[in-house]
């Protein structure tokens, strides 16, 4: 139960996680487009009239300048959060995120590290097409000397997004586009260290795994199989990278099954990491469920076709459970 809870926004969280770490540390700084009027999604609402610009910083439109800017105050020995504004102009600054930031510490012998939080809203962004609905948490975990955050919650956008600032390394983190409205409750003296899943649903008969805005669908989802007597065990992951393999093992041992379901696109997405480890260390049934290999578009009938939904999610974990049975008759 929490007990100093009040309920706040998605949005509203990060200004509060932002806002802690800039006082608990004057070498918390902000850099990127429109981070003085306060973020596109309000992510920094309010800060730049409390700490000022010169760490609330108004940067021109140049994702590579921008991502080249916090590397080199990070080495410097700030703290920079760099906002991209979503993670599909992230893009234009990969050469500074993956040559630069995420290989220093290795290449350099540890001399210099970056510890940098990269902010890349990520997703299906209702309405905006292809170029601005992409969900690339897979790209990023491929790359060594990442950490690679998806929060899908009010309170781990708050407590995730603190460990990520507090972080050595450099962070992807990955908020969703289209979750900034979400109202829950919000407890600011909760911890949540990076690399750890949560349990969100208990179960027995199936573990589902999500991260991100698709855990909504995936919890809808878990509603509606409960009235049909399938108990799933539904886990957030959280941190894409470092992945809790502690305990989703733990409970694919447990429930026998396995699903993973994310918003990416299924070809080459993360759950296939997920399910082949789990495949290869407990041989039971694994699945997968993600979006097909096509752009998003921006015609709403175009747009519902990348999406997945929750009869989808109650289709898989039907056919998930039935593959064992079909095995084991």
């Amino acid at each position: 139960m929490v007990l100093n809870s009040e309920t706040v926004s998605y949005s509203q969280a990060a200004v509060r996680a932002v806002e802690c770490e800039m006082l608990a540390n004057d070498k918390v700084v902000v850099l990127g487009e429109d981070v003085g009027r306060g973020g596109i999604f309000g992510q920094y609402k309010g800060l730049q009239q409390r700490f000022g610009s010169s760490r609330i910083i108004d940067a021109p439109i140049s994702e590579a300048a921008i991502m080249g800017a916090g590397v080199g105050m990070a080495l410097a020995g700030l703290r920079p959060v760099v906002e991209m504004r979503v993670v599909d102009f992230a893009l234009c600054g990969m050469d500074e995120i993956i040559n630069q930031a995420a290989k220093n510490r290795y290449m350099f012998g540890g001399q210099g590290r970056v510890p940098l939080v990269a902010r890349m809203p990520n997703g299906i962004w209702d309405a905006s097409a292809a170029q601005h609905s992409q969900s690339l948490e897979a790209w990023f975990a491929h790359m060594p000397g990442l950490v690679v955050v998806c929060p899908g919650s009010v309170q781990d956008n708050y407590s995730l997004l603190r460990s990520a600032m507090q972080c050595g390394d450099p962070v992807v983190y990955m908020e969703h586009k289209t979750l900034w409205g979400l109202q829950g409750p919000l407890d600011e003296s909760v911890q949540v260290p990076l690399g750890q899943a949560a349990v969100v649903r208990p179960g027995q008969h199936l573990t589902l795994v999500s991260w991100s805005r698709q855990l909504q669908v995936c919890a809808s989802a878990c509603e509606q199989l409960a009235a049909q007597g399938i108990e799933v065990e539904l886990i957030d992951l959280r941190t894409i990278w470092p992945w809790d393999r502690e305990r989703v093992l733990n409970s694919c041992a447990k429930t026998g099954h396995l699903l993973v379901v994310h918003e990416a696109i299924q070809a080459a997405g993360f759950g296939a990491e997920i399910v082949a480890t789990v495949a290869q260390e407990l041989a039971i049934p694994v699945r997968r469920l993600g979006g097909p290999r096509i752009p998003v578009g921006y015609a709403p009938v175009l747009e519902a076709q990348a999406r997945i939904g929750q009869a989808q999610v109650v289709e898989a974990v039907h056919a998930c459970l039935q593959s064992r049975s079909a095995r084991a008759a």
